[in-house]
Protein backbone atom coordinates (compact mmCIF):
# COMPACT_ATOMS: atom_id res chain seq x y z
CA UNK A 1 0.00 0.00 0.00
CA UNK A 2 2.81 2.45 1.07
CA UNK A 3 4.17 1.43 -3.10
CA UNK A 4 1.17 2.82 -4.67
CA UNK A 5 0.72 5.80 -2.37
CA UNK A 6 3.79 6.78 -2.84
CA UNK A 7 3.46 6.30 -7.48
CA UNK A 8 -0.16 8.30 -6.76
CA UNK A 9 1.89 11.02 -5.16
CA UNK A 10 4.69 11.21 -7.38
CA UNK A 11 3.65 10.87 -10.44
CA UNK A 12 6.07 12.74 -12.14
CA UNK A 13 9.91 11.72 -11.65
CA UNK A 14 11.57 14.27 -9.34
CA UNK A 15 14.61 14.59 -12.18
CA UNK A 16 12.10 15.56 -15.39
CA UNK A 17 10.38 17.75 -12.38
CA UNK A 18 13.38 19.74 -11.38
CA UNK A 19 14.49 19.77 -15.59
CA UNK A 20 10.77 21.43 -16.53
CA UNK A 21 11.57 23.78 -13.46
CA UNK A 22 14.67 25.73 -14.63
CA UNK A 23 13.62 25.42 -18.74
CA UNK A 24 10.88 27.64 -17.62
CA UNK A 25 12.82 29.71 -15.20
CA UNK A 26 15.24 30.22 -18.38
CA UNK A 27 12.47 30.85 -20.86
CA UNK A 28 10.54 33.66 -18.92
CA UNK A 29 13.23 36.26 -19.95
CA UNK A 30 12.47 35.46 -23.43
CA UNK A 31 10.58 34.63 -26.03
CA UNK A 32 8.66 31.25 -26.60
CA UNK A 33 10.62 28.59 -29.22
CA UNK A 34 7.75 28.71 -31.30
CA UNK A 35 7.23 32.03 -31.78
CA UNK A 36 11.40 32.26 -32.69
CA UNK A 37 11.38 29.90 -35.64
CA UNK A 38 8.08 31.68 -37.13
CA UNK A 39 10.15 35.10 -36.71
CA UNK A 40 13.44 32.99 -38.49
CA UNK A 41 11.19 31.46 -41.21
CA UNK A 42 9.36 35.00 -41.64
CA UNK A 43 12.86 36.45 -41.91
CA UNK A 44 14.15 33.93 -44.41
CA UNK A 45 10.89 34.27 -46.82
CA UNK A 46 11.80 38.21 -46.74
CA UNK A 47 15.13 37.83 -47.99
CA UNK A 48 14.14 34.71 -50.41
CA UNK A 49 11.78 37.52 -52.26
CA UNK A 50 14.27 40.43 -52.12
CA UNK A 51 16.55 38.01 -54.09
CA UNK A 52 14.05 37.34 -56.50
CA UNK A 53 12.96 40.99 -56.66
CA UNK A 54 16.80 41.73 -57.98
CA UNK A 55 17.37 39.15 -60.08
CA UNK A 56 14.38 39.80 -61.39
CA UNK A 57 14.87 43.72 -62.14
CA UNK A 58 18.84 43.07 -62.89
CA UNK A 59 17.06 40.71 -66.08
CA UNK A 60 14.63 43.45 -66.92
CA UNK A 61 17.69 45.59 -67.49
CA UNK A 62 19.78 43.61 -69.23
CA UNK A 63 17.14 42.37 -71.63
CA UNK A 64 17.74 45.13 -74.00
CA UNK A 65 21.10 44.65 -73.97
CA UNK A 66 20.69 40.80 -75.11
CA UNK A 67 18.39 41.18 -77.76
CA UNK A 68 20.85 43.87 -79.45
CA UNK A 69 23.76 41.92 -79.26
CA UNK A 70 21.26 38.72 -80.95
CA UNK A 71 20.16 40.64 -83.66
CA UNK A 72 23.62 42.33 -84.37
CA UNK A 73 24.89 38.75 -84.27
CA UNK A 74 21.77 37.46 -87.00
CA UNK A 75 22.73 40.35 -88.80
CA UNK A 76 26.39 39.54 -89.42
CA UNK A 77 25.36 35.30 -90.01
CA UNK A 78 23.25 37.24 -92.83
CA UNK A 79 26.01 39.59 -94.50
CA UNK A 80 28.41 36.91 -94.23
CA UNK A 81 26.13 34.06 -95.80
CA UNK A 82 25.23 36.81 -98.88
CA UNK A 83 28.89 37.36 -99.07
CA UNK A 84 29.86 33.75 -99.42
CA UNK A 85 27.04 32.93 -101.65
CA UNK A 86 28.35 35.82 -103.99
CA UNK A 87 31.80 33.75 -103.73
CA UNK A 88 30.33 30.96 -104.88
CA UNK A 89 28.65 32.50 -107.88
CA UNK A 90 31.23 34.11 -108.90
CA UNK A 91 33.65 31.21 -108.79
CA UNK A 92 30.88 29.35 -110.92
CA UNK A 93 30.99 32.22 -113.28
CA UNK A 94 34.89 31.65 -113.36
CA UNK A 95 34.89 28.16 -114.12
CA UNK A 96 32.41 28.41 -116.88
CA UNK A 97 34.23 30.84 -118.36
CA UNK A 98 37.49 28.57 -118.35
CA UNK A 99 35.40 25.98 -119.74
CA UNK A 100 34.24 27.63 -122.39
CA UNK A 101 37.28 28.74 -123.34
CA UNK A 102 38.72 25.66 -123.24
CA UNK A 103 36.46 24.43 -125.67
CA UNK A 104 36.88 27.59 -127.84
CA UNK A 105 40.98 26.64 -127.44
CA UNK A 106 40.30 23.31 -128.66
CA UNK A 107 38.15 23.78 -131.95
CA UNK A 108 40.36 27.05 -133.25
CA UNK A 109 43.81 24.25 -132.64
CA UNK A 110 44.59 23.75 -135.92
CA UNK A 111 41.02 23.68 -137.33
CA UNK A 112 40.51 20.05 -138.61
CA UNK A 113 38.51 17.24 -136.65
CA UNK A 114 41.35 16.01 -134.72
CA UNK A 115 40.33 18.96 -132.50
CA UNK A 116 37.13 17.65 -132.23
CA UNK A 117 37.66 13.91 -131.25
CA UNK A 118 40.37 15.66 -128.31
CA UNK A 119 37.96 17.66 -127.49
CA UNK A 120 34.98 14.64 -127.41
CA UNK A 121 37.53 12.09 -125.29
CA UNK A 122 38.87 15.07 -123.36
CA UNK A 123 35.46 15.92 -121.90
CA UNK A 124 35.69 19.17 -122.74
CA UNK A 125 32.57 19.42 -125.28
CA UNK A 126 29.17 18.43 -125.08
CA UNK A 127 27.79 14.98 -127.11
CA UNK A 128 25.20 13.60 -127.74
CA UNK A 129 24.66 10.62 -130.04
CA UNK A 130 23.36 6.45 -129.65
CA UNK A 131 24.99 4.41 -126.78
CA UNK A 132 23.78 2.95 -123.70
CA UNK A 133 21.85 3.98 -120.17
CA UNK A 134 22.86 1.91 -117.70
CA UNK A 135 21.20 2.20 -114.42
CA UNK A 136 22.28 1.30 -111.33
CA UNK A 137 20.59 1.12 -107.79
CA UNK A 138 20.71 -0.46 -104.56
CA UNK A 139 18.98 -3.62 -103.31
CA UNK A 140 15.19 -2.91 -102.15
CA UNK A 141 16.16 -3.42 -98.38
CA UNK A 142 19.30 -1.76 -98.33
CA UNK A 143 20.52 -1.11 -94.90
CA UNK A 144 23.99 0.93 -94.34
CA UNK A 145 26.45 -1.34 -93.08
CA UNK A 146 28.77 -1.25 -89.85
CA UNK A 147 32.56 -0.87 -90.16
CA UNK A 148 34.62 -2.49 -92.58
CA UNK A 149 34.28 -4.20 -96.04
CA UNK A 150 30.90 -5.60 -95.76
CA UNK A 151 31.43 -7.62 -98.66
CA UNK A 152 33.85 -9.61 -96.78
CA UNK A 153 31.48 -10.37 -93.60
CA UNK A 154 28.46 -12.86 -93.81
CA UNK A 155 26.04 -9.28 -93.58
CA UNK A 156 26.24 -8.03 -96.71
CA UNK A 157 23.23 -9.48 -97.85
CA UNK A 158 21.74 -7.15 -95.21
CA UNK A 159 22.77 -4.17 -96.84
CA UNK A 160 22.95 -4.03 -100.39
CA UNK A 161 24.83 -1.25 -101.12
CA UNK A 162 26.42 -0.02 -104.29
CA UNK A 163 30.12 0.46 -103.63
CA UNK A 164 32.55 2.56 -105.66
CA UNK A 165 34.73 -0.01 -106.52
CA UNK A 166 31.14 -1.19 -108.23
CA UNK A 167 30.71 2.05 -109.92
CA UNK A 168 34.33 2.06 -110.93
CA UNK A 169 34.36 -1.22 -112.77
CA UNK A 170 31.02 -0.66 -114.31
CA UNK A 171 32.80 2.47 -115.91
CA UNK A 172 35.81 1.14 -117.30
CA UNK A 173 33.85 -1.75 -118.19
CA UNK A 174 32.39 0.56 -120.42
CA UNK A 175 35.26 2.24 -121.14
CA UNK A 176 37.12 -0.92 -122.48
CA UNK A 177 33.43 -2.06 -124.49
CA UNK A 178 34.16 1.25 -126.66
CA UNK A 179 32.42 4.15 -125.01
CA UNK A 180 33.27 7.51 -126.29
CA UNK A 181 31.75 9.44 -123.50
CA UNK A 182 30.77 8.36 -120.14
CA UNK A 183 28.40 10.79 -117.53
CA UNK A 184 27.05 9.46 -113.88
CA UNK A 185 23.97 11.58 -112.99
CA UNK A 186 25.20 14.25 -115.52
CA UNK A 187 28.53 14.88 -114.02
CA UNK A 188 30.71 13.86 -117.08
CA UNK A 189 33.55 12.15 -116.45
CA UNK A 190 37.31 12.26 -118.13
CA UNK A 191 40.72 10.68 -118.14
CA UNK A 192 41.54 12.50 -114.55
CA UNK A 193 37.83 11.46 -113.22
CA UNK A 194 37.98 10.16 -109.68
CA UNK A 195 35.51 7.59 -108.11
CA UNK A 196 36.16 7.32 -104.54
CA UNK A 197 33.71 6.81 -101.51
CA UNK A 198 33.38 9.22 -98.71
CA UNK A 199 31.53 6.52 -95.79
CA UNK A 200 28.53 5.16 -97.46
CA UNK A 201 28.45 7.88 -100.12
CA UNK A 202 29.67 7.53 -103.66
CA UNK A 203 32.13 10.70 -104.85
CA UNK A 204 32.53 11.48 -108.64
CA UNK A 205 35.26 14.76 -108.63
CA UNK A 206 34.34 14.89 -105.06
CA UNK A 207 31.11 15.72 -105.49
CA UNK A 208 28.55 12.81 -104.07
CA UNK A 209 25.94 11.07 -105.54
CA UNK A 210 22.30 9.68 -104.42
CA UNK A 211 21.39 6.63 -106.13
CA UNK A 212 19.57 5.37 -108.42
CA UNK A 213 23.12 5.43 -110.23
CA UNK A 214 21.94 6.54 -113.89
CA UNK A 215 25.57 5.68 -116.51
CA UNK A 216 25.28 6.96 -119.89
CA UNK A 217 27.81 5.90 -122.78
CA UNK A 218 27.69 7.00 -125.78
CA UNK A 219 28.50 4.57 -128.60
CA UNK A 220 27.39 2.15 -131.01
CA UNK A 221 24.56 1.42 -129.01
CA UNK A 222 23.92 -2.32 -129.47
CA UNK A 223 27.00 -3.51 -129.65
CA UNK A 224 28.72 -1.57 -126.69
CA UNK A 225 25.65 -2.85 -124.56
CA UNK A 226 26.16 -6.75 -125.76
CA UNK A 227 30.04 -6.07 -125.51
CA UNK A 228 29.72 -4.79 -122.14
CA UNK A 229 27.05 -7.37 -120.87
CA UNK A 230 29.66 -10.07 -122.15
CA UNK A 231 32.88 -8.35 -120.50
CA UNK A 232 34.25 -9.21 -116.98
CA UNK A 233 32.89 -6.32 -115.99
CA UNK A 234 29.29 -6.89 -117.02
CA UNK A 235 29.80 -10.28 -115.53
CA UNK A 236 30.82 -9.06 -112.03
CA UNK A 237 27.35 -6.60 -112.43
CA UNK A 238 25.22 -9.68 -113.03
CA UNK A 239 26.88 -11.10 -109.77
CA UNK A 240 26.18 -7.94 -107.46
CA UNK A 241 22.36 -8.53 -109.26
CA UNK A 242 22.09 -13.06 -108.30
CA UNK A 243 23.65 -12.43 -105.20
CA UNK A 244 23.18 -9.16 -103.63
CA UNK A 245 20.11 -8.25 -104.96
CA UNK A 246 21.44 -5.16 -106.40
CA UNK A 247 19.25 -3.51 -109.06
CA UNK A 248 20.42 -3.07 -112.86
CA UNK A 249 18.77 -1.92 -116.35
CA UNK A 250 20.74 -1.70 -119.09
CA UNK A 251 19.12 -0.47 -122.69
CA UNK A 252 20.57 0.75 -125.86
CA UNK A 253 19.48 4.27 -126.71
CA UNK A 254 19.12 6.22 -130.23
CA UNK A 255 20.26 9.52 -128.76
CA UNK A 256 21.69 10.26 -125.54
CA UNK A 257 23.40 13.98 -124.38
CA UNK A 258 26.18 13.79 -122.24
CA UNK A 259 27.21 17.54 -121.11
CA UNK A 260 30.89 19.33 -121.06
CA UNK A 261 32.99 18.38 -118.13
CA UNK A 262 32.87 21.32 -115.59
CA UNK A 263 36.39 21.91 -115.63
CA UNK A 264 39.11 20.46 -118.06
CA UNK A 265 42.79 20.19 -116.63
CA UNK A 266 45.11 20.57 -119.60
CA UNK A 267 48.62 19.55 -119.43
CA UNK A 268 51.76 19.30 -122.13
CA UNK A 269 53.78 16.72 -122.58
CA UNK A 270 57.27 17.47 -122.84
CA UNK A 271 60.20 15.25 -124.41
CA UNK A 272 62.63 13.86 -122.02
CA UNK A 273 65.99 14.62 -122.22
CA UNK A 274 68.98 11.94 -122.41
CA UNK A 275 71.31 12.99 -120.12
CA UNK A 276 74.51 11.92 -121.36
CA UNK A 277 74.30 12.80 -125.09
CA UNK A 278 75.99 15.50 -126.60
Amino acid sequence: MSLLTNVMDHSLDDGYAEAAARKKAAGDGGLPKTLRAKLGLAAGLVLAALVVTVGAAQARVAAPVVAKEREELIDRIDRETEAADKLEDSVDELRDDVSARQREALRDSGGSGQAELVGILSGATEVHGPGVKLVVDDAKEASTGGDGDPRETSGFSDTGRVRDRDMQRVVNGLWESGAEAVSINGQRLTALSAIRAAGDAILVDNKPLVPPYTVLAVGDGKRLSTRFQDSADGLYLHALQENYGIRTAISAEDDLRLPAAPSVIVRTAQPRSEKGTS
